[in-house]
């Protein structure tokens, strides 16, 4: 049995899946605010850029009901026990906060020129090191960019109120051991390393939704990826786009 400690309360359950870590809740969200100004890069359903816009307007719902296309990415990390690290969003997220999800998602920046290059998805690459040093605080030298393996894009399109998700979304694969966690409570809120075989009865007892896009991959195209994590090179798919749309 696994002890699980809330915050920084007292308060214990015990769970039978894997090791989960909650780090306290963030003050309100001015971080989250400021993110809102990055610029994303626009994509059409065949993710060629046509410019950019700043995050805001990237995942503020139009009057059509739908949200502009974007660039982004999901980062599956994995133990060498093949456990998947997932992690609850933070309260502060402006869209879907306290979702259940995998490991790390986020976008590449057209302000940052070295995460615009395409090549081998090399700017998705740089942009997802980035972003797991600021969510859960692994510092850079433990994960290289050549450490992504590059599996397939998903196409997904999920509201929620005034704002929502509209996604070429790169799907990056890691496997590695001891890495350092200290994860940033304005964007995580709990951590937990989960088997294949404790997946499932692992999201039947959460008490939090899982986030769209998790739940899509999961329903859909996880289990066949977990289950060839280590001959990934025979379902990697450059070429198609999978759709959710």
């Amino acid at each position: 049995m696994t002890k699980v400690i809330k915050g920084m309360c007292s308060a214990v359950r015990n769970l039978t899946f894997s090791t989960m870590r909650s780090f306290g809740s963030a003050q309100a969200a001015p971080l989250q605010q400021a993110a809102l100004e990055e610029r994303c890069i626009l994509v059409d359903a065949s993710d060629k850029p046509l410019g950019e816009a700043t995050k805001r307007d990237c995942h503020t719902v139009n009057s059509d009901g739908r949200v502009p296309l974007h660039r982004a990415f999901s980062v599956f990390l994995f133990n060498n026990k093949g456990e998947l690290l997932l992690q609850k969003r933070s309260g502060n997220k402006i869209t879907f906060p306290n979702h259940y999800t995998n490991t790390c998602c986020s976008h590449p920046l057209a302000e940052i020129p070295e995460e615009t290059e395409e090549q081998e998805a090399i700017g998705i690459r740089r942009a997802a090191r980035r972003r797991l040093a600021y969510e859960l605080g692994i510092p850079l030298p433990e994960i290289l960019p050549s450490d992504f393996f590059y599996l397939t894009r998903i196409h997904y399109h999920a509201v929620s109120g005034p704002w929502g998700e509209h996604e070429i979304d790169y799907v990056l694969f890691i496997q590695k051991d001891n890495v350092t966690l200290n994860p940033n409570p304005d964007e995580v809120s709990e951590l937990s390393w989960v088997s294949q075989f404790e997946i499932n009865e692992f999201v039947k007892k959460l008490n939090s939704p899982l986030s769209p896009w998790f739940k899509l991959i999961l329903e859909h195209k996880l289990p066949l990826w977990w289950s060839n994590l280590h001959t990934l090179e025979k379902i990697q798919d450059h070429g198609t786009i999978q759709r959710f749309v």
